[in-house]
């Protein structure tokens, strides 16, 4: 969407850098689809690039979160309202993360789940990518249950296909929100530790007072499933991480554009399915 058109402004660099620095500093760059998304599913890279001198967290966050639930002091606001708090909330997890920018594009989840709107989100994160060039790519997964979180992996994959492969990612992340990874195969299976910085996972998680106080403590939940993960990830030996997070490796989608979605999903249910039956047999 265009700047005259969202809520708020579109680009914030917490340290005031132009904008072309921020972008070309930026090693690890998530993409998600609310404001939140990315703490809770790329705090992997957030954390590798805390206080780094040589590596940077950028955040794009591609709705405008005018359809969030509210209730309490929130509950009478209206849709810009809502927006207009979400995205100032993101804006104060960028501060307190040091992210290097964290763009806010403002579409409409119900744009980004049509045909039209996914390739016009495509070509917003195609720009970002050619300036920024990240060497790693956090984003939603494929096999996600919320719709608008597809929606967002597909664009992701689709504007990284458009880049030149000189520029693309050396590796992209599809990680887990709305359906957690742990069905996946031990050779599908991405396991990222986030357990490094707790109290800043904390702080991050608690700047979205707004779905918190709508009635989805989201910040204890993602602590938990951290947790949860490191615990059950390995039956046969002691934890090597206190918290885990899951994502697929969605790299061959970028190397074999010839792959489809569908298929390379299909690929992890089968293993998935042969691994659960094998032993009925």
């Amino acid at each position: 969407m265009n700047e005259a058109s969202a809520p708020f402004p579109n680009l914030f660099i917490p340290d005031g850098k132009s904008p072309a620095e921020a972008y070309g500093r930026t090693s690890h760059l998530g993409i998600g689809a609310h404001q939140d998304d990315l703490e809770f599913m790329a705090f992997h890279g957030i954390s590798s690039c805390y206080e780094s001198e040589a590596a940077w967290f950028g955040g794009v966050v591609c709705t405008d979160g005018r359809g969030s639930a509210r209730s309490g002091e929130y509950a009478d606001l209206s849709d810009d309202e809502m927006a207009a708090v979400r995205a100032e909330e993101q804006r104060e997890a960028a501060g307190i993360g040091r992210y290097s920018f964290v763009e806010q594009l403002g579409y409409p989840s119900r744009r980004i789940k049509t045909a039209d709107g996914r390739s016009q989100l495509a070509s917003t994160l195609e720009a970002i990518l050619l300036r920024t060039q990240p060497e790693v790519l956090y984003t939603h997964n494929p096999a996600d249950r919320h719709a608008s979180h597809v929606a967002v992996c597909r664009a992701v994959v689709e504007a990284v296909r458009r880049i030149p492969p000189y520029s693309r990612p050396k590796k992209i992340y599809g990680c887990e929100v709305w359906r957690d990874l742990d069905w996946l195969g031990a050779e599908d299976k991405i396991a990222l530790d986030v357990g490094g910085r707790p109290e800043l996972a904390e702080r991050l998680n608690a700047c979205f007072k707004s779905q918190i106080d709508g009635g989805k403590n989201y910040g204890e939940a993602v602590l938990g499933r951290r947790k949860a993960n490191a615990t059950f990830h390995d039956s046969h030996s002691i934890d090597a991480a206190d918290q885990l997070w899951f994502a697929m490796d969605l790299s061959p989608l970028a190397e074999n554009e010839h792959l489809s979605l569908r298929d390379f999903v299909q690929a992890k249910l089968d293993r998935f399915g042969e691994e659960v039956l094998g032993p009925l047999d």
